[in-house]
């Protein structure tokens, strides 16, 4: 954790390429598939309230949100393992993460994101973005890299590898998923603050 802890610090964003063990992250990525599999993930929209809308201009991903209280025993050690990073980011850099939510997203060959932050305009109550990658064997070919805009000095690609959690600061890093070529999972969750 305290590298995830220290690159937040530093630069805004980390990537831990083994934050969970490939034994949970097989469990998590079968779970991912079965449930888009039986039509249990549904197409992702942008905004919230009533200008919540599909626009697969923007996104073209299929998203199923975490229900603790069915979790499966891999979602339960995910959350465990989410919980140990929220409280060690509040014990070093006091961030005053308070609540955790998270989905599984499925992108389909040929989707994106376009670039964005996760953060809505009007609260700013989400504070770090969390994306764990469920995929086997990613290669640089099969596109779907996460590319985080950093302040002046360009972007970062991270492949979606499976078993990789990069972390960063919701409100901050401009991010999108580039084009993907085969299907790509991940369980995409955020710590957020509490709102006064």
């Amino acid at each position: 954790m305290t590298a995830l802890v220290d690159g937040i610090a530093r630069d805004g964003y980390a990537v831990a390429p083994a934050f969970l063990c490939a034994a949970t992250v097989g469990a998590l990525r079968r779970r991912a598939l079965a449930l888009d599999a039986a039509g249990g993930l549904v197409p992702a929209a942008v905004g919230r309230g009533q200008i919540r809308r599909r626009a697969s201009e923007v996104r073209a991903d299929r998203i199923a949100w975490l229900d603790e209280s069915a979790a499966s025993p891999a979602e339960s050690a995910a959350r465990a393992a989410f919980e140990t990073l929220r409280v060690a980011m509040n014990r070093e850099l006091m961030m005053g993460l308070e609540r955790f939510e998270a989905h599984y997203a499925i992108y389909p060959p040929g989707a994106h994101y376009a670039r964005h932050l996760d953060r809505f305009r009007d609260d700013d109550a989400r504070a770090l973005s969390c994306v764990l990658y469920l995929n086997r064997a990613w290669r640089p070919e099969d596109g779907g890299a996460l590319r985080l805009h950093l302040d002046e000095v360009g972007a970062r690609d991270v492949l979606p590898q499976g078993g990789t959690l990069v972390v960063f600061l919701a409100g901050r890093l401009e991010h999108e998923v580039l084009p993907v070529l085969r299907t790509r999972a991940s369980l995409t969750g955020w710590f957020s603050r509490r709102q006064c």
